[in-house]
């Protein structure tokens, strides 16, 4: 699983890359468009034929302007999925880690616990070994203290 994911992640960085190239690329296109823009607005001098086609330029320019924006924007949105998508498969990775640690600390406090329990088992069972024992010897005490008494009163009669 770290495997895929850290495969993944390299994925997505690299795709990343290729996306943030071309959105600089894409920049780039949209900043010369609108250097060529301000030139060609800036020759006032032109005739009323250049002004035509000036301004078909300018439309053409600005359309393309426009379609440019969008594209950047779009590839704007898909570096920022991609780099959600990055953190949380990051986040993932960390929260494993985390849950691994935590997943082992609790299997060495299970295995403590097993171990007190068997401990007290064992005590228990000495205990149950001593009261049995205890208990024969009392059932002996009262056999000799009833033939002592039994003595005793054969005695005093």
């Amino acid at each position: 699983d770290r495997d895929t994911d850290k495969k993944r992640i390299e994925e997505l960085l690299e795709e990343n890359m290729v996306l943030e190239i071309a959105q600089k690329q894409s920049m780039n296109e949209s900043a010369h468009l609108g250097w060529e823009l301000e030139q060609l607005s800036k020759s006032t001098d032109l005739a009323d034929s250049e002004k035509s086609f000036v301004f078909e330029l300018n439309e053409c320019a600005s359309s393309r302007i426009l379609k440019l924006e969008k594209d950047n924007q779009s590839l704007q949105n898909t570096i920022q999925e991609l780099r959600d998508a990055s953190l949380t498969s990051r986040e993932s990775s960390l929260k494993f880690v985390e849950l691994e640690k935590e997943n082992q600390q609790l299997s060495k406090k299970i295995e403590k616990l097993q171990n007190q329990i068997e401990k007290e088992k064992q005590s228990n069972q000495d205990l149950e070994t001593l009261s049995e024992e205890l208990i024969k010897d009392k059932e002996q005490l009262q056999v000799v203290m009833e033939t002592q008494k039994a003595d005793t009163e054969r005695q005093v009669q």
